[in-house]
């Protein structure tokens, strides 16, 4: 018989790579910006070091791995990934209905992210997700100054919805970002479109690998 899940009170979405499909155009434009700093990686050597991490964390690692990066280099790679980003991505297939059942059920919904708000405009304003979310459903690191793993970031989000983290569930597509959730105490269905989230598993989370099989998972079927 098929698992039965209870409905939580809250579900907490990641943004890239769960909303939109970002990761991969980000991390081209990360690793060509790092090639010229001195350190040589393609684009899914960056999905595998970086995705998930905030950007002081990726200037971190990447300075460990032998870049040479300037003071302001956040924001200069933050500049060339926009103008990409400008030209637009999809969004991941069925996540609208999700989010449109979450609605119609009375289910609060969110977006906790490590990227920037300025990012997220850019990528979900062309879907009606930046209208749909902010400012009260969106929680930004670099807004909060916690970064997952931290869980203080999905803690922030369950007070303001005055819920608590065991009734949260938690939608990621990151190893870190699971890591996160757990850490918070919240339930977490990791998202692996292209692999057997295996990084996922490791963090506790839930593997599924298709949206269409979410709305079950959240207790909607």
């Amino acid at each position: 018989m098929p698992t039965t899940y209870p409905r939580p009170a809250l579900v907490i979405f990641d943004c890239d790579g769960v909303l939109v499909d970002s990761e991969r155009v980000f991390n081209a434009v990360l690793a060509r910006n790092l090639a010229g700093h001195g350190l040589t990686l393609d684009t899914d050597q960056s999905m595998t070091t970086f995705a998930g991490l905030a950007m002081p964390e990726v200037a971190a690692s990447a300075t460990q791995m032998g870049a040479t990066l300037p003071q302001d280099w956040i924001d200069e790679v933050y500049g060339e990934a926009y103008q990409t980003l400008r030209d637009g991505v999809p969004l991941i297939p069925g996540v609208m209905e999700v989010i449109a059942r979450l609605d119609h059920e009375g289910i609060p919904c969110c977006v906790v992210s490590n990227g920037s708000e300025e990012k997220m405009r850019i990528t979900l304003t062309p879907h009606g997700l930046w209208d749909r979310f902010h400012p009260n459903a969106m929680f930004s690191a670099h807004t909060l100054k916690v970064a997952k793993p931290d869980p203080g970031i999905f803690l922030a989000a369950a007070a303001h919805f005055d819920v608590q983290a065991r009734d949260c569930v938690v939608i990621e597509d990151s190893a870190t970002g699971a890591r996160g959730a757990a850490r918070a105490g919240m339930q977490c269905f990791g998202y692996a479109a292209h692999d057997n989230g295996a990084a996922l598993v490791a963090e506790a989370a839930e593997v599924f690998h298709d949206m269409k099989d979410l709305a079950r998972r959240l207790g909607l079927s």
